[in-house]
């Protein structure tokens, strides 16, 4: 743990966060880690723990007993989640996308439905399904449709979504689909129990890294719910997603500076007591330069994402800073956790260091919640004026 984690000054109330979910992540999380990534299966004890803590809450209002956390708060939960394992960081993540999405885009009958257990239960868990097998990075192209019976007054959806995270522990999920065919203009969003009929949960993928995370497909055989389950108007679903977007980019780029930061600590602790010519490695030059660049792109990282949180604080529109904050973070995880595996040697290449697994879960951050190209459009688009 180190000084350097703490970046731009915080409000008391935020250290006192930050504080409590570093020493969780410590005592909770980190130690069961390992075992969870090899046996594939999410520590579901840890998700109890969250609960207790009240973070399965993280951005839900307070009139609903939730955290009500602004930007910077869900920021440095991420970030110290991520430093512990970047899969509980992760499902932590999806869930408050969904509970987000309930609470600005819900009823007030819906809110009072889901979200009190949401928070302080961590059930259901969420789910956000957005993403398609042929629609990842232009959701507009989603084939998944939501047909209206106006007999029944329900919406009959068909279709297959990708990519779930949550998808086995799941129990609710935020789905979006077109009113009318393949109109993109008709996208909604609709709030959808797992248990609803129609709702199948598909094969558990097979992954490089982020494996104590379940990733699963969602389809829909004509899965009929109730009208009174839409979140948004007809036709507003997509400029919703991508406003959730926004704040879930913050999340991932949290989540790759924690998961930098710990591949750097892992490191540094390596080096000082790895001796090879007669002394510890990190008195060799080549070793200390390594360690000062990794420092430096952490906390240029990590100050990106500070700044796309002040922007949305400010009420700013923070869509170009978020980017820029998740490409930056994500290219310096993998940046970083490469050259911790290479600090360590030939150690690094076994699961005996936890640097091994940090250097497979870093190249999830660069694909979702948006691919670093993705990232590099939007950034472009803002800085042209366009």
């Amino acid at each position: 743990m180190t000084g350097a984690r703490v970046g731009s000054s915080l409000t008391d109330e935020q250290e006192a966060i930050r504080d409590l979910v570093r020493e969780f992540a410590a005592e909770e999380v980190r130690p069961g880690a390992g075992e969870a990534d090899e046996a594939e299966s999410f520590p579901e004890k840890v998700w109890d723990g969250l609960a207790e803590l009240g973070l399965t809450g993280l951005t839900v209002p307070e009139e609903y007993g939730g955290f009500g956390a602004d930007e910077t708060t869900y920021a440095i939960v991420n970030e110290e989640l991520a430093y512990g394992h970047l899969a509980v960081a992760t499902a932590l993540s999806v869930h408050c996308l969904a509970t987000s999405c309930i609470a600005e885009f819900g009823t007030e009958d819906q809110q009072e439905r889901w979200l009190p257990e949401m928070a302080s239960e961590g059930r259901p868990v969420g789910m956000f399904c957005l993403s398609e097998p042929h629609a990842g990075s232009n959701p507009a192209e989603m084939s998944t449709t939501a047909e209206y019976d106006p007999e029944t007054d329900e919406y009959v959806l068909n279709g297959e979504k990708q990519w779930i995270t949550n998808g086995k522990r799941g129990g609710v999920a935020i789905v979006f689909a077109k009113t009318d065919g393949d109109d993109e203009r008709s996208i909604t969003q609709f709030l959808v129990p797992a248990d609803a009929a129609g709702f199948e949960v598909g094969r558990k993928e097979e992954k490089l890294g982020l494996r104590a995370s379940d990733t699963t497909g969602i389809s829909f055989d004509d899965c009929r719910i109730p009208a009174e389950k839409r979140l948004t108007e007809e036709g507003k679903g997509l400029s919703a997603a991508f406003r959730t977007l926004t704040g879930g980019r913050i999340g991932i780029a949290s989540q790759a500076v924690g998961l930098a930061q710990a591949a750097f600590d892992e490191a540094k602790a390596y080096a000082a007591e790895r001796e090879q010519f007669g002394g510890p490695i990190d008195d060799i030059q080549t070793i200390r330069h390594k360690f000062a660049e990794m420092a430096t792109d952490i906390s240029a990282a990590r100050l990106l994402v500070r700044e796309a949180c002040r922007q949305a604080e400010a009420g700013e529109d923070n869509r170009v800073a978020a980017s820029k904050a998740k490409y930056r973070a994500s290219e310096t995880a993998m940046s970083v956790t490469n050259e911790a595996v290479q600090i360590h040697g030939g150690y690094g290449y076994t699961t005996e260091f936890d640097v091994e697994r940090f250097y497979r879960d870093a190249k999830i951050t660069e694909i979702y919640e948006g691919t670093t190209e993705i990232q590099k459009t939007v950034i472009a688009r803002g800085v042209l004026g366009q």
